[in-house]
């Protein structure tokens, strides 16, 4: 039977399985189920080319609750309204999952970077905040990058926001260049904050991750890192990976850094020397330790479930399983850690990149690392023990101690 993969969709499916499984009634599941405000923009600029182009933009603010709202700015030719609402509420779980003081939040723009030149670039970033400065700041939402965004779009973001209100203010926005008041370890820390939970799913499952197999689903910044620190740290083995254009795999093992050097070089990872090129769904099916999607959503469905065959599926891209596959892994003995949880490291060093902005005195990158450890540690040991308690799997552990956080942030200032 076929899925319903519509993003929003899925992510309400999801909070209305937690919501019963907490036994919260149906008043508070209809109080979460909708963002708290969805904003929606029309961009009309000049090409370089001289023709006038239109762009339509996004920005979806969940819930506010626990604290400003927090969440990337996704520059893709097939965003949408539903999957930019649906990344603002699995942003509002995620930061009340690592317990952070932030609420949920997304944006989006329609277009192609890729295409674009960049002064197109630099005058699509300016007026989507102009769009939008009504509605954001270091109190209320703060973005960062995400798909196809990075440090020196932040850069132009930010300052427009200054240039409009005619004050510096660093923190309405991170994932900043250093000099620009950026945190040190911020580009690798979705990464990093993924390997911890790894490594602590590995000690409950006892799995030795000296010699572990590794398919990495997605090669962009996440998967990369993910990559490099399981080789460097853990001498993991990389078996396989993967972009858009398809998948290598090399039982012997793959050279994390010179698979994303061919890529940097032709675009891609497929043709590097001594691997064979496979497609991404059969990357996804290898027999391996610890699969990680990295990539984009629903990847893992009900058609493709029962096949993977892993030990452990590390979620480092935004909603890779639907809530049928979830259902199909558990039974199978898969431990999942879910994405709201596992890629919370970069919305965590966000936050700690907001605190360093705010009194201007910035930390070193081990600092980070140590604090960002201890987060996301107990973050993993509150899921499991959740999940544990309820006798289901990790993304519905998650979600109870996320809403319990939420739900009870909101009866404290008389929302409910």
């Amino acid at each position: 039977m076929s899925e319903n993969l519509d993003p929003f969709t899925i992510a309400r499916t999801q909070l209305s399985d937690a919501c019963k499984i907490a036994n919260y009634d149906s008043e508070i599941y209809n109080a979460l189920s909708e963002p708290e405000r969805f904003v929606q923009i029309k961009i009309t600029m000049k090409m370089d080319d001289g023709s006038i182009k239109t762009f339509q933009g996004f920005r979806s603010q969940y819930n506010s609750a626990r604290g400003p709202m927090k969440g990337g700015i996704r520059w893709h030719p097939e965003e949408s309204a539903s999957l930019v609402k649906a990344l603002s509420a699995w942003m509002t779980w995620k930061t009340a999952c690592v317990d952070i003081p932030l609420g949920g939040a997304k944006g989006g723009i329609i277009c192609d970077p890729r295409k674009m030149s960049e002064r197109e670039i630099e005058t699509l970033a300016r007026s989507y905040i102009r769009r939008i400065a009504d509605f954001i700041g270091p109190h209320i939402d703060v973005p960062a990058p995400d798909v196809y965004t990075n440090p020196q779009i932040m850069a132009y973001m930010m300052d427009e926001y200054e240039t409009i209100v005619r004050r510096h203010a660093s923190s309405v926005i991170t994932g900043k260049p250093l000099p620009l008041g950026g945190s040190a370890g911020r580009s690798i820390a979705t990464a990093q904050g993924g390997i911890y939970t790894i490594r602590e799913a590995a000690k409950d499952i006892g799995l030795n991750l000296n010699g572990a197999k590794v398919a990495v689903q997605g090669y962009g910044n996440a998967g990369f890192w993910a990559a490099k620190i399981l080789q460097n740290e853990f001498n993991c083995n990389i078996i396989a990976v993967s972009d858009s254009r398809g998948a290598i795999l090399d039982n012997d093992g793959i050279d994390a850094q010179q698979a994303a050097d061919h890529k940097s070089k032709t675009r891609s990872v497929i043709g590097l020397n001594g691997t064979k090129q496979i497609s991404n769904e059969e990357l996804l099916e290898l027999e391996c330790d610890i699969l990680v999607p990295a990539a984009l959503e629903n990847v893992i469905t009900n058609k493709n479930a029962n096949n993977i065959n892993c030990k452990i599926v590390a979620e480092l891209a935004n909603g890779p399983t639907t809530p049928d596959a979830d259902k199909i892994l558990f039974e199978k003995g898969i431990d999942v850690i879910p994405d709201f949880l596992c890629n919370a490291g970069g919305v965590t060093v966000s936050y700690f990149e907001m605190v360093q902005g705010y009194y201007r005195y910035f930390w070193t990158e081990k600092e980070v690392f140590e604090a960002l450890d201890r987060v996301m540690t107990r973050a993993y040991r509150s899921t499991v023990e959740q999940a544990k308690k309820f006798n289901t799997h990790n993304r519905m552990g998650a979600y109870i101690i996320s809403l319990e956080r939420v739900v009870e942030a909101m009866k404290l200032r008389g929302w409910l």
